[in-house]
């Protein structure tokens, strides 16, 4: 899927989300997590991490050099997302007290995701004149 249907489909369903009160915690945190994978793919595809015809379906599930570029890259969007997953299972799955505030937190780590994601850039790599140069150093 190409950048931009990511960043749509994450806008569309964050647009959902403001029809529904912290009250309904079980659906806003999985929103969250949704929109946040969206926002995860469109960045990972702006730092031409993954190719569009490549998406990250579980961020949990990262290979071990995808995880340390991106927490390289942009810190605070792999731990946000993170984040949210840890809540999954006992407020969304479970029965655990405090539901709400944890609602209010997934929406502000999604706005943190959403902004991290959009300034997400590809590496810059220095050119074949860049590298010889350097190299005569």
């Amino acid at each position: 899927m190409n950048p931009e249907l990511h960043r749509a489909k994450a806008e569309r369903i964050t647009r959902s989300m403001r029809k529904l009160n912290d009250s309904d915690y079980e659906t806003v945190i999985e929103a969250c997590m949704l929109a946040g994978s969206h926002w995860l793919n469109f960045a990972c595809h702006k730092m031409e991490l993954t190719s569009p015809s490549t998406d990250i379906m579980h961020a949990e599930y990262l290979n071990g050099i995808h995880r340390i570029e991106i927490s390289l890259r942009t810190p605070a969007l792999l731990q946000a997302i993170d984040e949210i997953e840890s809540h999954r299972a006992g407020f969304v799955r479970g029965n655990l007290d405090g539901g709400e505030q944890v609602a209010a937190r997934c929406r502000g780590l999604l706005n943190l995701i959403q902004r991290e994601a959009s300034a997400a850039k590809p590496l810059k790599r220095p050119g074949k004149d860049e590298l010889s140069s350097t190299s005569q150093r």
